[in-house]
Formats: C-alpha cells, sequence, structure tokens
C-alpha cells in the first residue's frame, strides 16, 4: 500500500514542475518529508558552472557541493553536472517562509484556499557573511517596495571606509546600480533594518556576501514578490543537518556549518549521530520508526565526509541475526 501512495506522490509531483526554474511542489503529506527531484544536465565551453546555477535556481555553493570534481570556471565541455534540487523540509513551521542559512534556501508555503492541493516552492538566497549575519528567529514582512530607494545603513558606510573603500552614495535612488535590486521586502527584525530583495549582483546568490539581508536571483524575487503580502511570517533557522522520512526509510541532508560555528561542528559525524539520535526519539518521529530500522553507518559516514547538500538514504531493515542481537543493546549506535 505504501509503494502504491508513494508512486502516486511521485506522478503527481512530476506533473506538477512547470518549468525548470519553478521549483514547485505538491507539499509532502504526513511522513514524507522529502520533494524534489535530483536531475543532472550537460556543461558546455560556453557557460561556467555558475550560469548553469542560475539557469536551475541553484545557489552557487549548492553546485560546487554537487559537483565538487567539475571546474566552476572552465567545466569541460559535456561534463555532467548534478542539480541538487531535492530537499528535507527543514523542520520548523510549515508556514509562510522559511530560510535555513547554512544551506541558504528559502521555502514559500502559499496559502491554500478550500479545494487547493497545498503546496511548496524553494528559491536560492544569498545571506549575511560572517561579520553582518543573517538574525535567527521568527518575524514578519512589514513592507513590500518595488524599485525601491536605497539609503546605506551608517555601520555599512562606516565599514567601507575602515576597509578603505569608497563609502556609497547617501541615497541610492532606482536604477541598475541599486544593489537592491527591483524589488524589495522588509522584515519585522532587528527594527526594520533586514530585507529580502534582489541584486544586481546575481553570482552572489548561495553565498555569504550581504551585510545581513537576504539576496534572490532579480526573476525569482519577481515571482515570489506579488504572492506575498503583508504580514506574511518569516522563519530563521539554523539546521545544518537536517533528517526526513519518505515513508518508512530516513534520509539526512547535511550541509557545511556557518564559518562561526565550525568549532561547534568540529566533530560533525558525532553531531549527525546525536541529530539522528534526537530525531528518532522526539514524540512526533517514533510512529515512524520500526523495530527493524537499522542506520548504515557506511552511508552515513560518507554523508558527513561529502556534505554534499542532497538527501542521502541512512537506513535499511535489519536482518534476523541483527535483530537478536540487537535486542541486548537498543543504542542504535
Amino acid at each position: 500500500m505504501h509503494s502504491i501512495f508513494l508512486f502516486i506522490f511521485i506522478i503527481i509531483n512530476l506533473v506538477v514542475v512547470t518549468s525548470v526554474r519553478a521549483e514547485t511542489w505538491v507539499l509532502p503529506p504526513h511522513g514524507i518529508d522529502i520533494f524534489g527531484q535530483i536531475r543532472t544536465t550537460q556543461a558546455s565551453r560556453t557557460e561556467t558552472l555558475l550560469d548553469i546555477a542560475r539557469q536551475y535556481d541553484i545557489g552557487q555553493i549548492e553546485i560546487l557541493l554537487a559537483n565538487p570534481t567539475v571546474d566552476r570556471w572552465l567545466p569541460e565541455d559535456g561534463a555532467k553536472v548534478i542539480l541538487p534540487s531535492r530537499y528535507i523540509i527543514p523542520h520548523a513551521e510549515r508556514k509562510g517562509l522559511l530560510l535555513n542559512l547554512p544551506e541558504m534556501r528559502i521555502y514559500y508555503f502559499p496559502e491554500t484556499k478550500q479545494g487547493e492541493k497545498p503546496m511548496i516552492t524553494t528559491y536560492p538566497v544569498g545571506i549575511g557573511r560572517m561579520d553582518w549575519v543573517t538574525p535567527l528567529g521568527v518575524s514578519k514582512i512589514v513592507e513590500k517596495k518595488k524599485d525601491p530607494t536605497w539609503i546605506p545603513p551608517k555601520s555599512l558606510q562606516m565599514d567601507r571606509i575602515a576597509n578603505g573603500e569608497q563609502p556609497y552614495p547617501s541615497i541610492v535612488p532606482p536604477g541598475p546600480t541599486n544593489p537592491l535590486g527591483r524589488h524589495a521586502m522588509r522584515l519585522s527584525i532587528g527594527g526594520g533594518s533586514y530585507l529580502i530583495h534582489g541584486t544586481i549582483k546575481p553570482f552572489g546568490v548561495g553565498m555569504r556576501v550581504s551585510a545581513g539581508c537576504v539576496r534572490m536571483y532579480p526573476e525569482d524575487i519577481e515571482a515570489l514578490f506579488d504572492k506575498i503580502p503583508v504580514g506574511t511570517q518569516v522563519q530563521i533557522v539554523n539546521q545544518p543537518i537536517k533528517l526526513g522520512w519518505l515513508l518508512d526509510s530516513l534520509f539526512i541532508e547535511l550541509h557545511p556549518p556557518l564559518e562561526e560555528e565550525e568549532a561547534i561542528y568540529a566533530d560533525y559525524w558525532q553531531m549527525a549521530v546525536n541529530a539522528i539520535n534526537d530525531f528518532l526519539a522526539s514524540k512526533n518521529n517514533k510512529k515512524n520508526v520500526s523495530t527493524d530500522l537499522e542506520i548504515d553507518q557506511e552511508a552515513l559516514r560518507k554523508a558527513v565526509i561529502e556534505k554534499s547538500g542532497m538527501p542521502v538514504l541512512i537506513s535499511h531493515p535489519r536482518s534476523q541475526n541483527q535483530l537478536q542481537a540487537q535486542e541486548q543493546d537498543s543504542n542504535l549506535f
């Protein structure tokens, strides 16, 4: 029965995707935390890996992690390029906008009307660099502006002067030199000093390059702008380790931690093990845990080493002999 249900769900999702850029899917039902599809394409001598990333709505770090052997600037003609377009939904309320900083990706859960299927859309983003972090927490959209004027904050001006750089003009009007691009949505967090906005430097999407704001590809925020009403909830979380179910199979998705937390994640293996144990022990997930579930240690170890940013299957059923041995030790690890 599970297999039939899963087949139907996958077919529905394949039909929903309308174009290369439109990463819009039916929101997985209870018991499924994964959506999307890993795809591949071929590089040509006329494009960089970053050109391919933008074409397929992927961030810069994302595509590099998924393709560690492909040259960023001069991929071989015909080189296979993995498109990491499958995701575990971050562990948070599935409402409004949900941004996970380590993966530099935002998820949108549009409100549904009666009779409509709940949907999920996702976009890559750029976030604040280490000395200008994007703040965590729950906020909301308090203002939307098309063709916004940008007034550089004093702190940013002082930083440029301290680095020997020319300060920005005191006011930057709408136009091709405005760093906000053509669309901006103001967040309530931080006294309203943080925005989700477009950019005139699209190669920075999927990197830590901003002064704390959230950057999107111009075409992405244009598509999202009119769908997001003022008052929409925005959650910002920090989850380099994500876990999720595909029916009774457990997957893990690993990302490099934020630079300021590298010391905390120095033993990434142990952090992953702890996350798995906590995930399996949580009340919400106990119903998914089968008595014959076993963590595939080699698959987990490989996932920890690679941190590819793509979901990896890390469970399989135990054999009868393993089940008997496990009776004496209930600790998975």
